[in-house]
């Protein structure tokens, strides 16, 4: 065989290799009155959504996928400035001139230039109204009296997209104001301990607001499964299990 032929054959094969060993993310497509949503998920609280050719990345972070080859963002949200929610360098790669940025006073500490929502506000940005919830633990402390997560820090979000409300809700637990949201169509609350909720603390919270989709995200080493068995008597909540430990 020729030189030039041995080296296509060796190429040929590397990207057949490559191809079998690159990520594919799950994703779930959503109906909505003005078209699909798709949700891309990354993995731990890392996901993009593309609604109308838009693009919006939530906690863009490294670690959960190579940036430079994900679509670039017209939107990003950031839920708190913890380093597996906040990474200035996934930003980086995904920003362009016209990207807007949301997220909180911690974050903007780290990354300038965005637009900061404090709990309980909202905006419109690029025709999509954004409710900023707050994200905070009740129960779980990093030492007696200190929180992981300290009340009027971090946020969770609620995108208006056409007619589907979606709850991104950060690093939280069962709040109060969580458990008074109505008309979530989609929700994706974490359950991993010490940092956020139980499987028992997500299903008192699906409980409470029934969104009609119901995403456990940020679980760690928690089994989603419990969180299943939980809701197996709520027909009405869809609980859909994705790679997002």
């Amino acid at each position: 065989m020729k030189s030039s032929g041995i080296i296509i054959l060796v190429l040929s094969t590397f990207i057949f290799s490559l191809a079998l060993t690159s990520p594919k993310f799950e994703e779930d497509i959503i109906p909505t009155a003005e078209g699909p949503l798709k949700i891309t998920f990354l993995g731990h609280a890392t996901l993009y959504l593309t609604f109308k050719n838009m693009v919006i990345h939530i906690d863009p972070v490294s670690k959960y996928a190579d940036y430079s080859q994900l679509p670039q963002a017209d939107l990003i949200l950031i839920t708190h400035e913890h380093f597996d929610h906040l990474d200035p360098e996934a930003i980086e790669k995904i920003k362009t001139d016209s990207t807007v940025i949301i997220y909180t006073e911690k974050c903007a500490e780290k990354v300038p230039g965005g637009k900061i929502l404090h709990n309980g506000e909202n905006i419109k940005i690029k025709g999509i109204l954004i409710e900023a919830i707050p994200a905070y633990n009740i129960k779980h402390m990093r030492s007696p009296g200190v929180p992981f997560h300290p009340k009027g820090v971090g946020n969770g979000y609620i995108l208006n997209l056409a007619d589907k409300r979606i709850y991104i809700a950060g690093d939280t637990e069962n709040t109060p104001e969580m458990k008074a949201l109505k008309n979530i169509d989609v929700a994706f609350l974490p359950m991993n301990l010490p940092y956020t909720m139980t499987p028992e603390m997500v299903a008192d919270a699906a409980k409470a607001f029934r969104p009609k989709i119901l995403y456990p995200y940020h679980y760690g080493q928690t089994d989603p499964q419990r969180l299943v068995e939980l809701l197996k008597d709520t027909p009405e909540i869809e609980v859909r299990i994705r790679k997002m430990r």
